[in-house]
């Protein structure tokens, strides 16, 4: 169950010191895929492949839409895609800040919607629909 966090290596530098996150989670997601393909569920149990994460994130500042498009064009339109709404600041972007003042309140409904939209668009539908 591999993350996406974000879709941009500036976005995932600012906020995680990890100027190449977007090239190592490509390169990752795609080998994980190669081995075990897109998620089979058998009798309600899932017996193989995987299940990518995805946390939204205040103005957009995780990339859904970059997110989306990757998986969709990269890897598969039948991956399942978990594309999660809990994103709460923590106290030291409360109290620190981060340099991005939308970390600092929850992401709106809205929001979700949005990515979820996204997700559609770009032709996904699998662990957000079903």
């Amino acid at each position: 169950m591999p993350d996406a966090k974000y879709g941009s290596n500036r976005i995932a530098h600012a906020l995680s010191g990890a100027a190449d996150y977007v090239d190592r989670m490509k390169e990752a997601l795609s080998e994980m895929h190669r081995q075990v393909g897109d998620l089979v569920i058998e009798n309600g149990i899932a017996d193989r492949g995987m299940i990518i994460r995805h946390l939204v994130l205040p103005d957009g500042l995780a990339g859904t839409e970059e997110v989306m498009q990757f998986i969709a064009d990269e890897l598969s339109v039948s991956n399942y895609v978990n594309i999660m709404p809990q994103y709460r600041p923590a106290w030291k972007v409360r109290e620190k800040g981060s340099g991005f003042d939308a970390l600092r309140r929850m992401i709106t409904q809205q929001e979700f919607e949005d990515a979820l939209a996204t997700a559609q668009k770009a032709g996904l539908s699998r662990g957000f629909l079903e």
